[in-house]
This record gives C-alpha cells, sequence and structure tokens, in this order.
C-alpha cells in the first residue's frame, strides 16, 4: 500500500481527528454564512474609509454590484456544505481558492495580523480536503484501496453537543452582522460555551480512552 494511503487511513481512524474535522467545519461555516449573507444581501461589509486601502478596496468590489453579490453567494453555498456530512468534501474543496484567495488579499493590502487568521483558516481548509482525501483519490488514480476506510461515528451525547454549539455559533455571528437583535447575544454565548465545553470535555475523553487502548491491550 502507498504511504500516502497508509497515512490517510491512520488519520482517518483517529476519533482525535474525526472530532476536529467536525469542529472545523462549524467554525468555518459559521464564519463565513453571516459574512456571505451580507454580500449576497447587497450589505457593506466593513465601514473602513475609502482613504485606507483596505477600504478603497472593499469599496471597490462592493461598487460591483453583481460581483460583489457572486463572491457573498460562493461563500454561502460552500458554508452550507460543509454542514451537511455527505456534501462536506465539496464544501473544502470549494473554500480552497475562496480562502487562498482571502489569503493573498490580506497579505498584500497589509491587513496588520489578518494574515495570521486567514493563514490558519487555509490550512484548515487543506487539513478538511485531506482529511475526505478518498472522495478526491479517484481523480488522481484508478487504483482502489487495499483496506476499508474506517467511518467514524458520534454518540447521541455528541451529536447533540455539536449542533447546540453550532446554532449557537451561527446566531452569535448573526448579530455580528445584524441579522440577528443584539438582545439575544448573551444567550448565544452562554448555550453556545456551555455546549462547546461539554462536547471538548466529551471529545479529550474518547481521545485520552484511544491513546490508552494501545498501552491496555
Amino acid at each position: 500500500m502507498p504511504l500516502i494511503d497508509r497515512v490517510f487511513l491512520r488519520i482517518r481512524s483517529c476519533a482525535f481527528f474525526y472530532r476536529l474535522a467536525i469542529f472545523t467545519r462549524i467554525l468555518l461555516a459559521a464564519g463565513f454564512l453571516p459574512t456571505g449573507l451580507v454580500k449576497l444581501t447587497g450589505q457593506r461589509f466593513t465601514q473602513i474609509g475609502t482613504d485606507n486601502p483596505i477600504g478603497a478596496f472593499f469599496e471597490a468590489l462592493y461598487q460591483t454590484g453583481l460581483y460583489w453579490r457572486f463572491l457573498g453567494l460562493t461563500q454561502v453555498v460552500a458554508a452550507l456544505l460543509l454542514l451537511f456530512p455527505r456534501v462536506a468534501h465539496l464544501g473544502a474543496l470549494l473554500f480552497l481558492p475562496i480562502m487562498a484567495n482571502i489569503f493573498v488579499i490580506t497579505v498584500s493590502l497589509h491587513f496588520g495580523g489578518t494574515p495570521i487568521v486567514t493563514g490558519l483558516m487555509m490550512l484548515a481548509i487543506v487539513f478538511l480536503c485531506l482529511w475526505d482525501f478518498h472522495r478526491f483519490r479517484p481523480a488522481l488514480t484508478l487504483t482502489p484501496f487495499s483496506a476499508p476506510v474506517p467511518e467514524p461515528r458520534l454518540d447521541r451525547w455528541e451529536k447533540l453537543g455539536f449542533f447546540v454549539f453550532a446554532f449557537s455559533l451561527m446566531n452569535f455571528f448573526g448579530v455580528t452582522r445584524s441579522f440577528i437583535t443584539a438582545d439575544f447575544a448573551l444567550v448565544f454565548v452562554a448555550t453556545g460555551f456551555a455546549a462547546g465545553f461539554a462536547t471538548l470535555a466529551r471529545f479529550l475523553w474518547v481521545w485520552w480512552h484511544e491513546l490508552r487502548a494501545p498501552a491496555a491491550g
């Protein structure tokens, strides 16, 4: 078996990386869905003045009209795809050029420390594409895997925790983009933190037991 296949199957069978992939999808979807909706509905993304190169750049994009809405549409579609496991790989693939473009823009316009954030987001997208490597592999080779691809699962409490966390996080970002009244901001923060903490605790517990399993064996 090729080395890349062995590494992929090993990573794919790891409970830690499975949960990390879900967490990463939620963060990216929650961050880009409200942002994409701002553009899709024809609103300005920032209040920075046009005397600043960053503000001038976004204002120029905003003035394009149709292209500005198209950018929003692609972000919304990619974010929604990430939320559904069967098509999440398509969302990651669509986000790859989107995120690469954003990263280069932040570097080119000297966004302060923002390139660090966008760079990490770029790495997150690459990780998601690698996580679903088996879905893209047929484009590289017709030779099938010599072993079945592991399909990890969550228990019902983890599913509930991730769902509440995702719902709260998306609504909180909706508040920051003025799609939802700020009166509910603290509610979303509280429920999101509680669900995130509980899910993280479960996440670490599963990982710890996975690490101990070989030693116990």
